[in-house]
């Protein structure tokens, strides 16, 4: 059912229970399940994998959305904030994956980090030292999250850390999911720096969990799909904000 929803983008209810021979309330307590783990959205009538103003949408849809803006600013912080010998740390973004790509052209690095696309993406590549961080596998977001993974970054001290968000409201950065806000507050700790890499969207959405204040960041990063009185706003907060074109 999860890889018939992520397939169409959306699926109704009762095509489900057709395809699958069950009841509509099977379907229902399996939806209901399948969102709770973060796999899908439930909507009226049926399920959505991809992107809405309350879900980030799947990883899939992630890895496919705003891929000019991701580019754009994984490029400028390439540029501008990534040197030879540094210890860099990424979260689990799909901005962050886009960078991971990009940082063999400034080996030698140690690059921490708990999302497998990630480690998958550097684990051949020369010049790179990989750190990753155990704890509970989350397969909805392909990463290593929650208290573990939090005390596994607690004991380490990356120059930078280079993080996304799924939503931006009045000044803060909010993320859906329990586990991923407790492993990226204790990558923000440890971390010598923190750089956020928001594209536009990520303003367009809402999320249950405060994560950190856009001002307590040393630099956001966002693409100029970003409304101009958004930019104007997070400035007045006290926020280092960088635009870069698409």
């Amino acid at each position: 059912m999860r890889r018939r929803v992520a397939e169409a983008g959306f699926v109704r209810v009762d095509e489900l229970a057709k395809e699958f021979g069950v009841s509509i309330m099977t379907v229902h307590r399996d939806l209901d399940e399948l969102e709770k783990r973060g796999y899908l959205h439930k909507v009226r009538g049926g399920a959505t994998s991809a992107p809405t103003t309350t879900f980030h949408g799947d990883l899939e849809h992630r890895m496919q959305a705003q891929v000019e803006a991701k580019s754009a600013i994984a490029h400028e912080v390439l540029a501008t904030e990534v040197e030879s010998g540094q210890v860099v740390a990424l979260d689990d973004s799909t901005t962050s994956l886009v960078l991971a790509r990009l940082l063999p052209q400034r080996a030698p690095l140690t690059v921490v980090t708990h999302f497998l696309p990630v480690i998958r993406a550097l684990a051949a590549q020369p010049g790179i030292e990989l750190i990753g961080l155990g704890g509970r596998y989350d397969a909805a977001y392909d990463s290593f999250l929650g208290r573990a993974t939090a005390e596994a970054a607690s004991e380490l001290r990356p120059d930078v850390l280079f993080l996304s968000t799924t939503a931006v409201a009045d000044g803060f950065c909010y993320l859906q999911s329990l586990g991923t806000m407790i492993t990226r507050r204790a990558l923000i700790a440890s971390a010598g720096r923190t750089v956020a890499m928001i594209d536009h969207t990520k303003f367009d959405r809402r999320a249950q969990h405060r994560l950190v204040g856009i001002a307590d960041l040393d630099r956001v990063v966002v693409d100029d799909g970003t409304d101009a009185l958004t930019v104007r706003g997070l400035r007045a907060r006290g926020a280092r904000v960088d635009v870069v074109r698409t």
